[in-house]
């Protein structure tokens, strides 16, 4: 036993609602744990217990025990117990505060009193480890939020911790880097360490996984081997279905198979009837979907570079009225930089930039604001305001388009209704990004540009976020959505643009770009699982006719 949670029920002070409520769990020594849940089910609440910060830094009732590596962690304090568990917060900002990556990953080494050349030593691994060897003399704030984390993994890992927890830890992470801290989670299991991991996706460590936890209100609602709860409907809880595991059940297969290979391979002979059932899927619906004709963005040939590094090189693209868009690509791809010059806060050093006609050299941000809305992909660089109702009117009163009936729509889609009047830098990651959204939609914009929509948010929420991109679209406004997600890009977005080392590298209808290899290679993409899965059955169905034709 590495960690127990005795009878544990918790809630924050001046909170009349239970975060945990009679949570009774042991995780035991080299497990691999994924923990599922909707928001506000009490994830994030387990793993602040796990690590003292609950009950020492975040003050409430607190009843039962919870044990770290035989360490009561309501007896014992905080820094005692970080050398036996590690949590990778959900939003990796709140982690860094050094000048330099290399000192953000000594700094908790020095608190231990270890020697140079331990340090040393575990400074090597734990950046090699987090494929951060490159970077260790740049500046945290200069990194993408995925480099980000992996700096914050790397600072955990050299504390060299029984417990390694994780709060959504392939939320900023593109497919190369998902595969690349899978490998690292499992190398660290194997050899003995425990890991939780705390997640919306889980088809990202599904296979990996020994064990899966569902909570919901506070309550451990499910427990076993992932196979075996994933039997059940957990859609009640408010929980993300692997797009796999749910056309399993929409074909009553007696298997739940964890990843495409497994189900190509179960399938054998069902290829055809299969191949049939397959056309009602969202990525064989959508594809036809697109905009109006009439462009609203127009980037010419622009490029872009940050002192002697070039992040933008001769970018071509349009947006249409009417479409929504996915932006895709590495971490580091220029992402964020391009999806900047859309409202001016970054000007084109090379080229133009045509935003409802304006040319955003010459147009002030604040006119450009009234077209544009943003919601970033950390929402606390996006958050000032003392209450969430003043964050989401602040804009469409400066702008002078306050539309109080739209407004009072926003708060009861994005569940704002009880949160109006708390401060929004005391909320969940996920209540904090639908404070965004609100806030990015409050002026009725024509573009609507959403930075990783998804990370953070339930099933619930993400089924709400699908129906309201129709909507926009339907009302003729252009979505862009800039995401790792690729199931929620296949279903939503008509068109994917891929961005790889700051130049254009695919630019067509999904089916399109996961079928061309090169694009999909350069922007470190990986397809759907069920076009994963449609492929391998292709191929298996190609190779059987040549079979046939042979003999």
């Amino acid at each position: 036993m590495v960690l127990r949670f005795e009878e544990v029920s918790y809630r924050y002070a001046g909170s009349d609602t239970w975060a945990l409520k009679n949570l009774d769990l042991t995780v035991s020594p080299g497990e691999a744990v994924l923990m599922a849940g909707a928001s506000g089910s009490g994830k994030s609440s387990f793993c602040r217990s796990a690590i003292g910060l609950i009950p020492h830094f975040h003050r409430g009732e607190f009843i039962g025990s919870v044990t770290v590596d035989n360490l009561d962690t309501r007896k014992n304090p905080v820094y005692k117990i970080f050398g036996r568990a590690g949590l990778l917060f959900q939003n990796p900002d709140a982690q860094l505060f050094n000048r330099t990556v290399e000192a953000e990953i000594v700094y908790g080494l020095e608190s231990l009193g270890l020697s140079p050349s331990e340090m040393e030593e575990r400074l090597e691994w734990a950046s090699s480890a987090a494929g951060i060897s490159d970077f260790l003399h740049r500046e945290p704030h200069t990194l993408s939020g995925g480099e980000k984390q992996r700096v914050a993994l790397a600072s955990i890992l050299a504390l060299r911790p029984k417990v390694l927890l994780l709060d959504e830890p392939f939320t900023h992470l593109d497919a190369e880097a998902n595969e690349t801290l899978c490998s690292i989670l499992r190398t660290l299991y194997r050899d003995g360490l425990t890991v939780v991991i705390v997640e919306h996706r889980l088809q990202e460590f599904l296979p990996e996984s020994s064990r899966l936890l569902v909570l919901h209100q506070g309550r451990l609602a499910q427990d076993g081997p992932p196979r075996e709860v994933l039997r059940n409907d957990l859609t009640r809880f408010g929980i993300t279905i692997p797009s796999l595991i749910r056309l399993s059940h929409q074909l009553k297969w007696p298997t739940v198979p964890l990843s495409a290979h497994e189900a190509a391979t179960w399938l054998k002979e069902q290829t055809l009837s299969l191949s049939n059932d397959l056309q009602i899927l969202p990525e064989r619906q959508l594809l036809s979907s697109r905009g109006d004709g009439e462009s609203i963005v127009e980037m010419e040939d622009v490029s872009f570079s940050y002192e002697k590094t070039l992040a933008l090189r001769h970018i071509h693209m349009r947006l249409y009225r009417g479409e929504c868009v996915a932006l895709m690509g590495r971490n580091g791809a220029g992402k964020t930089t391009l999806i900047k010059h859309l409202n001016g806060l970054l000007k084109p050093q090379r080229g133009s930039v045509r935003v409802l006609g304006c040319d955003t050299a010459r147009t002030p941000v604040a006119q450009l604001a009234r077209h544009v809305g943003f919601a970033w992909q950390n929402a606390n660089d996006q958050l000032f305001q003392p209450t969430v109702r003043d964050e989401v009117l602040t804009g469409p009163r400066t702008l002078k388009t306050y539309d109080p009936a739209w407004c009072d729509i926003l708060f009861e889609r994005f569940q704002l209704g009880p949160l109006l009047e708390r401060s929004p830098f005391r909320l969940s990651e996920g209540e904090k990004k639908r404070v965004c959204f609100a806030s990015a939609l409050s002026g009725k914009p024509e573009l609507v540009i959403l930075d990783e929509p998804t990370a953070g948010q339930d099933e619930l929420f993400r089924r709400e976020l699908v129906t309201l991109i129709k909507e926009l679209r339907n009302q003729g406004k252009t979505v862009l959505l800039v995401t790792h997600d690729i199931e929620f890009a296949a279903e939503t977005a008509s068109r994917w643009i891929v961005l790889a080392e700051g130049e254009i590298v695919g630019d067509e209808r999904p089916e399109i770009i996961m079928n061309d290899r090169r694009a999909m290679e350069r922007g470190g993409l990986r397809p759907t699982q069920l076009f994963q899965l449609l492929q391998a059955l292709e191929d298996r169905k190609g190779g059987s006719d040549e079979r046939s034709s042979s003999s």
